[in-house]
């Protein structure tokens, strides 16, 4: 019996050859359009915040607070661990693929109420880290600079994360997360305790940081969405994968010191034309000295010195050749520049050990005038260091964190 041309015939896999039916197991997404829009409208489920989100982003606030007041890495750990799913993030992305402003719109601004209390609660520590003047924050001073690990962190997060988002319709990948949470929370975090606590080198650069790393795992997830099978459905999409490509680089090229280093090569002449200059402004005492040069056929010449006239007889001395004092040559200024480190910068102190304030921070490849003034505390060498700066700044710095631009013997 033949079936009405009207209806469809059953779709049967077993039909189609072994070559085709591999390559449909193989795959995430299904081939048909329905299905994949039925996944869609899962997935878009799946990525509205409910209010817990924001409950536990309150409690990783809380202990991110902590964590930057005592200075302790594990505290940072556990609050990229108690930070909920953020499915807003991955939100951004799946917005792109769909081509909803509506739903772009609403996990943007999801996210940004959840960042927005996170750098609030940063604010209230900043504050309270006014009780504790003597206090040092190393981990907070890395976490607001820009660094290609952290980069390489959030890239595999929200890869993995849009990954098993398809491939499982119910599970949410919290190990992930916690990469995500760790390169996007943190940073706005120690932005908001650098606002308040006026520490140098905390704001606005953790609030850059922040920025920069929202647009790549917004950029990467939408293209590993559509590596999956995803594609952008109408020009929204398109033109909101551009800007984010075009945002992302702008900023990564910005923030990873590219623009700094080009800047730092043109201004380079000037500043070996500044050092040479000292040189020889230091070096132009040359003793006077009224001998010549021994010539065998003239005899030297001696000049009397005429004998002052006296009012009454009295013994006159011989003047004899008195010598010429000069003064010593000044020393040519030690020159130094901060070594590349993993923390991306160095923290100049007011005094030469790991408990003292810190003045300023520097960043890679800054020079300084090296004071002869070496102190050996807390188990390193301590140098006494001026910023080149209009404005210059003395403090202290650990000796092998610097590498001399000119020689000094025993360095």
């Amino acid at each position: 019996m033949n079936l009405p041309t009207s209806q469809n015939l059953p779709f049967d896999e077993e039909k189609l050859p072994p070559a085709r039916r591999r390559q449909n197991r193989r795959r995430l997404l299904p081939p048909s359009s329905d299905a994949k829009a039925q996944i869609i409208q899962e997935l878009a489920h799946r990525l509205t915040p409910s209010f817990d989100f924001f409950l536990f982003t309150f409690i990783a606030a809380l202990v991110l607070a902590t964590a930057i007041l005592v200075d302790q890495s594990a505290l940072y750990v556990l609050a990229a661990l108690l930070v909920p799913f953020l499915s807003p993030a991955v939100g951004l992305s799946l917005a792109a693929i769909v081509g909803s402003i509506r739903f772009f719109l609403r996990s943007l601004g999801a996210f940004l109420t959840g960042s927005l209390l996170v750098f609030s609660i940063g604010c209230v520590s900043g504050w309270i880290s006014k009780f504790f003047p003597s206090k040092t924050y190393e981990f907070a001073v890395q976490h607001a600079h820009f660094s290609w690990a952290d980069l390489i962190l959030l890239s595999v997060g929200i890869i993995l994360t849009s990954y098993l988002l398809i491939k499982s319709n119910q599970s949410r990948p919290l190990v992930t997360n916690a990469a995500l949470a760790y390169e996007l929370y943190l940073p706005i975090g120690v932005a908001g305790f650098g606002l308040t606590s006026n520490i140098p080198g905390l704001w606005p650069d953790g609030l850059i940081v922040f920025g920069v790393h929202l647009a790549w795992c917004a950029l990467l997830g939408t293209l590993t969405l559509a590596v999956l099978g995803l594609r952008p459905k109408n020009i929204f999409g398109y033109t909101l994968g551009t800007t984010l490509i075009i945002v992302a680089v702008i900023a990564v090229v910005i923030v990873s010191g590219i623009g700094a280093a080009v800047s730092s090569e043109k201004a380079l002449p000037s500043v070996q034309t500044d050092i040479i200059l000292q040189a020889e402004n230091t070096n132009t005492v040359t003793p006077t000295s009224t001998e010549k040069p021994f010539n065998l056929f003239s005899a030297p010449t001696i000049t009397p010195q005429p004998v002052l006239p006296t009012a009454s007889p009295t013994n006159t001395l011989i003047p004899t050749n008195t010598p010429t004092i000069t003064p010593p040559p000044q020393a040519t200024p030690l020159y130094a520049k901060i070594k590349p480190n993993e923390q991306g910068g160095a923290v100049i102190r007011k005094e030469p050990n790991f408990s003292s304030p810190i003045i300023t921070t520097l960043s890679n490849d800054y020079m300084v005038v090296v004071i002869d003034e070496y102190v050996q505390s807390d188990n390193v060498i301590w140098v006494k260091i001026r910023t080149t700066m209009e404005n210059p700044i003395e403090g202290w710095i650990v000796r092998s964190l610097l590498i001399t631009a000119t020689p000094k013997p025993g360095w």
